[in-house]
C-alpha cells in the first residue's frame, strides 16, 4: 500500500495532527475551571487546550522529518478540514431533529455544536498563525544548533507560537463579541498558555523517545 517506510509514518503523524487539530476546535466553546489553589482565585481556560501538546508534537517531528514545507501544507490542509468540519455541523444544525424520535434534540445539540461565527474565525486564524510561526523558529533554531540540542527547538518553537495562539482564539472568539470581559480574557489566554507550555516540557521525553522510534524504523528499510 506505502510504497516507503518514510510514507507511513508521514500518513500516521498527519492523522494524529488532524484529528486533535479538528477535536480541539470542535470542542473548544466549553470553559473549564481551573482552582481556586490557595488564596488565588480559580482560572478560565477552554477545554479545547487539551488536545494541543499532540499537535504540538506530532508538529515537530513532521518538521523533523518532512520539511517546512511538508509542515506548511498539512497546516493549510488541517485548516481547511476545520473549516469544512464546521460547514457540516453548520448543516446538522439547521436541519431539525426528528421530534419524539431523536434522543437529541436541537435545543441540546446546537448548545453542544453550535460554535458561534467568531469561535471558528478566531479557531483558524490562531491556528495558521501559531503554525506559521511555529515551524519558522523550529527551522531557524534548527539552523543554528544543527541536529543536536531537540529540547531547544521544540520548545522554543511552542514557547512563542502558543503565545500568539492562547491570544488570538480567546480574543477573537470570546474577548471581541464581548462574551468574556477583559480580566478574564487575560487570565484565561495566560492560564492556557501556560498550561500549553508545562505539558510541552513535560513531553520532551516523549519527543525523544519518538524520534527514537521513527529514526531506527526508517533506518531499517535503508539495510
Amino acid at each position: 500500500m506505502f510504497k516507503t517506510r518514510k510514507e507511513l509514518v508521514f500518513i500516521i503523524l498527519a492523522g494524529i495532527f488532524i484529528t486533535n487539530a479538528v477535536v480541539a476546535e470542535l470542542i473548544g466553546g466549553k470553559l473549564i475551571q481551573i482552582g481556586p489553589f490557595f488564596n488565588f482565585k480559580p482560572f478560565v481556560m477552554s477545554i479545547g487546550i487539551i488536545p494541543w501538546p499532540i499537535v504540538f508534537l506530532t508538529t515537530d517531528l513532521i518538521n523533523e522529518y518532512f520539511g517546512e514545507k511538508g509542515v506548511r501544507k498539512l497546516s493549510l490542509i488541517t485548516a481547511g478540514l476545520i473549516a469544512y468540519a464546521f460547514i457540516i455541523l453548520f448543516i446538522a444544525i439547521i436541519i431539525p431533529a426528528a421530534k419524539g424520535i431523536s434522543p437529541v434534540n436541537d435545543t441540546e445539540f446546537t448548545a453542544v455544536f453550535g460554535q458561534s461565527m467568531w469561535i471558528i474565525v478566531g479557531s483558524i486564524i490562531a491556528f495558521m498563525v501559531s503554525q506559521l510561526i511555529d515551524v519558522s523558529l523550529f527551522w531557524f533554531l534548527k539552523n543554528k544548533t544543527g541536529e543536536g540540542k531537540i529540547w531547544l527547538r521544540t520548545t522554543g518553537s511552542t514557547v512563542i507560537s502558543q503565545l500568539f495562539d492562547s491570544f488570538i482564539v480567546l480574543g477573537i472568539a470570546f474577548w471581541l463579541p464581548g462574551k468574556m470581559d477583559g480580566e478574564t480574557f487575560l487570565t484565561s489566554a495566560i492560564t492556557g498558555y501556560t498550561f500549553k507550555l508545562g505539558v510541552a516540557v513535560l513531553l520532551t521525553p516523549v519527543i525523544y523517545w519518538a524520534h527514537h522510534i521513527i529514526k531506527k524504523y526508517l533506518a531499517e528499510e535503508a539495510l
